[in-house]
C-alpha cells in the first residue's frame, strides 16, 4: 500500500523541484525527505527519481504517480469536505491569504458577512503574492486564498488548485497631474504602445521583482517597445498612487484602487485587465468553511463568476 503522506512529499518535489525546497516548505530536514521518497520507491517496486547534476528529476513511472497522487489527495479533500459538512454549524479556524490591495478592497466586506454569518468561524488572514499561493495551499499553510492573475501574466494550469471567478478590471496609467487636479478615467482609446510611449523615459513605479504584478507591468511596457526604468518597487497601489501625485513616476493600477480618486494623479484606462479569483485545494470547494468565503467574497464585490 503506497503511504499518502510520501505520495504528497513525491508531488512537492515535482513541483517546487528540489528536496531542499520540499523540506523547507514542509518543515521537514532534507534527509528525512530523502528518506520518505526512499521508503515510497521500495513501496512502488521501481524508480521514481533519478539524478540529474545536483538535481533529483521524476522518472516517467514517478510522473505517473505524481498524476495518481493528485487524485488521491484531491479524494481525501472531498472526503475532508463531506465530513465537515456533517458537522453541525460552521467553526474552528480559516487561513485565508490575499494579495495586498485585495487586502482593503474585498476582505474587509468579506470578513464582515463571515462575522454575520458564521460567528463561530475564526478566519486568519496573511497577505502573500498570488503566485506562491498554490505552494502555500498544498502546504497546507492556507485554505483559501484571493489571486489575481493579469494580461501578460496568465495563471499557469495547476491540477491542485481550484478557482472561482471574482472580478475582472481594467488597469489604468497613474501619471501626475501637472495642475495638481485628479482626472480619473482619460481617454484609454489607442494601443498599448500609443498611451504607454509617451512614458517611455519615465522613471517607472511597480510592484516588486518576482511578483506578477512585476512580470505585468515589464511584460507591458515590453510590448509598448520599450524597457522601464524602474525607480520604485511597492506592492501597495495606495502608494504607487501617491508616488505618481508628487511626480517620482509612473505605474499601474487596477480599478478598485482609483476610489476615492487621488489628487494630483491623471488615470488612463488601458487595454490591459487584472482578474481576481479565490482559490482552494482541489475537492475543497464543497467544505462549508472554504464554501462560506467564496460566497462572502462574492458578495463583498457583487457576486461570484463560475
Amino acid at each position: 500500500m503506497l503511504d499518502v503522506r510520501r505520495l504528497h512529499l513525491l508531488r512537492e518535489l515535482d513541483r517546487r523541484g528540489t528536496i531542499t525546497a520540499v523540506a523547507e516548505a514542509l518543515t521537514f530536514t532534507a534527509s528525512a525527505v530523502s528518506q520518505q521518497l526512499s521508503a515510497l520507491e521500495r513501496e512502488a517496486g521501481v524508480a521514481l527519481l533519478e539524478r540529474s547534476g545536483r538535481r533529483v528529476v521524476l522518472t516517467p513511472a514517478g510522473r505517473t504517480l505524481v498524476a495518481h497522487a493528485d487524485a488521491v489527495l484531491e479524494r481525501l479533500e472531498l472526503a475532508a469536505a463531506e465530513l465537515a459538512g456533517a458537522r453541525e454549524g460552521i467553526g474552528g479556524s480559516l487561513r485565508i491569504g490575499t494579495f495586498p490591495s485585495g487586502g482593503h478592497t474585498i476582505v474587509p466586506a468579506a470578513l464582515a458577512e463571515l462575522a454575520r454569518r458564521h460567528p463561530g468561524l475564526e478566519p486568519m488572514l496573511q497577505e502573500i503574492d498570488s503566485a506562491r499561493v498554490s505552494d502555500a495551499l498544498r502546504a497546507g499553510d492556507l485554505d483559501v486564498a484571493l489571486v489575481h492573475d493579469y494580461d501578460f501574466v496568465p495563471a499557469p494550469p495547476d491540477a491542485t488548485v481550484e478557482e472561482v471567478s471574482l472580478l475582472e478590471e481594467p488597469m489604468y496609467l497613474a501619471t501626475g497631474a501637472a495642475g495638481g487636479a485628479a482626472a480619473v478615467g482619460a481617454s484609454g482609446d489607442g494601443t498599448l504602445a500609443e498611451l504607454l510611449g509617451p512614458c517611455s523615459e519615465a522613471p517607472w513605479i511597480t510592484a516588486r521583482d518576482g511578483t506578477t504584478g512585476h512580470a505585468m507591468v515589464v511584460r507591458a511596457c515590453q510590448a509598448a517597445g520599450f524597457q522601464p526604468r524602474i525607480r520604485h518597487q511597492v506592492n501597495d497601489f495606495r502608494t504607487v498612487l501617491s508616488l505618481a501625485a508628487i511626480g517620482q513616476g509612473v505605474g499601474f493600477v487596477p480599478e478598485t484602487a482609483t476610489a476615492p480618486p487621488a489628487e494630483g494623479v491623471v488615470l488612463t484606462a488601458l487595454p490591459l485587465f487584472r482578474r481576481s479569483k479565490v482559490a482552494f485545494r482541489a475537492g475543497g470547494g464543497a467544505h462549508p468553511a472554504i464554501a462560506a468565503f467564496v460566497a462572502a467574497a462574492g458578495a463583498a464585490v457583487g457576486g461570484p463568476r463560475c
